[in-house]
Formats: C-alpha cells, sequence, structure tokens
C-alpha cells in the first residue's frame, strides 16, 4: 500500500500509516481495516534472562536486573551462582521481590558470576522443579542453564534421550538442553 503525509501544514510524513490507517484516523468507514488494533492489545510473558560476569556480589546484580525483566514472567524467578569452585542456587514460585529480598539468600549466592531467569511457562507445568535455571552435575564439572522459548522438537529429544537412559527430573523443554551437553 502507499505512504501518506499526514500533519498538516508542517509538511511532516509518517511512513507507517497506509491510506487505510489514515482513513481509519479520520473517521472514515471502519470497514476499510481488516483487523481491529486492539484486539492483541495485552501483555505477552515470555520469560527474562539476566547474566553478569567477574562482579562482586554477582546475586545482587542479578536479582536487580530480573527485578527489571519480571514483567516477563510472573510465576517463578531463580538464581544460580559460581563462586570459581561451587554452583549456588536459589528457585522459588512467585515474584523477584519475594524470593530475592532477604540478605541471607543472596549471601548463600556467593560469587562473581551468576545467571537468574524469570519464569512464564510455555511448556512444562508450573512446579518449583520446572524453575529456572537448571542445574546439572556433569563429568567435566557443573552447569547451569537459563533458556528463554520452546525447543520445536522437545518431546522427540526428550524420547530418544529416555530410549538411551536419561532421567529427567522436570518437564521443561530446557531440560534436554542438559542432556544434550
Amino acid at each position: 500500500s502507499r505512504f501518506i503525509q499526514t500533519g498538516g501544514d508542517n509538511g511532516a510524513t509518517a511512513p507507517y500509516m497506509t491510506a487505510k490507517l489514515q482513513a481509519a484516523a479520520l473517521g472514515e468507514p471502519r470497514s476499510m481495516l481488516t483487523t481491529n488494533p486492539f484486539d492483541d492489545d495485552k501483555l505477552h510473558e515470555e520469560c527474562g534472562i539476566f547474566g553478569i560476569w567477574s562482579a562482586e556480589n554477582a546475586a545482587s546484580f542479578v536479582a536487580l536486573g530480573l527485578h527489571a525483566l519480571q514483567h516477563r514472567g510472573q510465576e517463578a524467578s531463580g538464581i544460580t551462582t559460581y563462586d570459581g569452585k561451587h554452583f549456588h542456587s536459589h528457585r522459588a514460585m512467585g515474584h523477584v521481590a519475594g524470593n530475592f529480598d532477604r540478605d541471607d539468600i543472596i549471601r548463600k549466592l556467593a560469587g562473581r558470576s551468576g545467571i537468574g531467569h524469570v519464569r512464564y511457562s510455555t511448556t512444562g507445568e508450573t512446579a518449583l522443579r520446572n524453575v529456572q535455571p537448571l542445574f546439572a552435575e556433569l563429568a567435566e564439572g557443573g552447569f547451569a542453564v537459563a533458556h528463554n522459548g520452546n525447543l520445536s522438537n522437545a518431546m522427540k529429544l526428550r524420547r530418544t534421550l529416555n530410549r538411551r537412559g536419561s532421567i529427567f527430573q522436570s518437564t521443561s523443554d530446557t531440560e534436554v538442553i542438559i542432556h544434550l551437553v
């Protein structure tokens, strides 16, 4: 469709407005619009991930970052840190402010690097076992992962890994990533 000039006498253009949108804005018949622009006017949460490396009290920064991303996930939140020798995790159902507002919890998350996740479930049940970051001890050491999105072939991979002897502890497709490492 063609772009039209708007804005009165100053000559300003609005290249995002097509002739159909301009007609609707001017009160012309709404039959020209094929969709209502307000039909999908709602919040779309899709998880949030925040990470930091080489920072004193990394957990404090991750908690602040997750707080800023809270709008992306309301169900649960978690943080995993690494102090150079050990991983430390805290995961809980609910909002970041309620899960990481106590000094004792932040102190237990020692380390100079960390990752965090706020959850909005798209796959898997709403349960603590699906709250990320997920952590595993592997042959070469620990591994923590936070993932935003869906693996399109997660169920097929899970079935294959189960047949090979993998044991899953969550219903989240993110755990598939751990088994593939």
